[in-house]
């Protein structure tokens, strides 16, 4: 309960409103957004309102990997240490070191490779000793999985047994002995947030206001959109 209360305290950072300064943190690309609206037939209302909508999802997802992360602090004999590694999960027989992925394609080959390397290099310094594994965990895998991870690198197969590749279920069982253990977290997850979100009234999405801060700039919401992104430009001082 204290890692969703940790969690959701973060969390209204996305429910605060949306003003044009922090819809423009990373700055606005009005042509995809004229790409947009024209494509998919909306207006530039809407299309405000579905930009606005990701931004928020984008800093939702940084706090479900927090979530999962985090969540092992209170798991036995599971460690969330600062630097280094994601979990560090160590019982009498095993030791495991682990980076920990949400989905099992957002690792691009650069990072695949160093992640690999990371590993091989933990294996190297803990001598090779036959208690110690590397894995790489994915709480969106392909499948529930225990394998070995088989890179390719400089063209060469490169297959490690104690280099992982596991399924986030499967890294559950492993942690707490019990098979169904990452189930029974996802049936219980709806309970305590709704029990949370109820309970607080703080948890309210704020109104926008956005779309009233780029009317003042020009009432013709493409010109103003132009405006916020180009306005050092030249030709862009309509």
């Amino acid at each position: 309960m204290v890692l969703f209360f940790r969690y959701s305290k973060k969390a209204l950072f996305t429910l605060r409103i949306y003003n044009l300064k922090r819809f423009n943190k990373n700055l606005i690309d009005p042509i995809k957004l004229v790409f947009d609206k024209n494509v998919f037939n909306k207006t530039f209302e809407e299309i405000i309102e579905l930009e606005i909508l990701r931004q928020r999802d984008k800093t939702n997802n940084n706090l479900i990997g927090y979530f999962h992360q985090n969540i092992f602090k209170y798991i036995k004999n599971c460690t969330v240490p600062k630097h280094g590694w994601d979990i560090i999960f160590k019982n009498n027989i095993t030791t495991y070191y682990v980076e920990l992925k949400n989905k099992h394609n957002t690792l691009n080959s650069s990072s695949s490779s160093n992640t690999f390397i990371k590993m091989q290099d933990k294996l190297l310094s803990e001598g090779n000793k036959d208690n110690v594994i590397c894995a790489l965990v994915e709480v969106i895998a392909a499948y529930s999985q225990d394998i070995p991870w088989i890179r390719n690198i400089n063209n060469k197969r490169i297959v490690n047994q104690k280099i992982r590749r596991i399924s986030i279920d499967k890294f559950y069982e492993i942690v707490t002995g019990e098979k169904d253990a990452f189930k029974n977290l996802c049936l219980q997850l709806p309970i305590t947030i709704e029990k949370i979100v109820n309970n607080n009234s703080y948890y309210k999405l704020e109104k926008d206001s956005v779309l009233e801060e780029l009317l003042s700039l020009d009432k013709d919401l493409l010109l103003a959109l132009y405006k916020l992104a180009f306005e050092t430009y030249n030709g862009f001082d309509f």
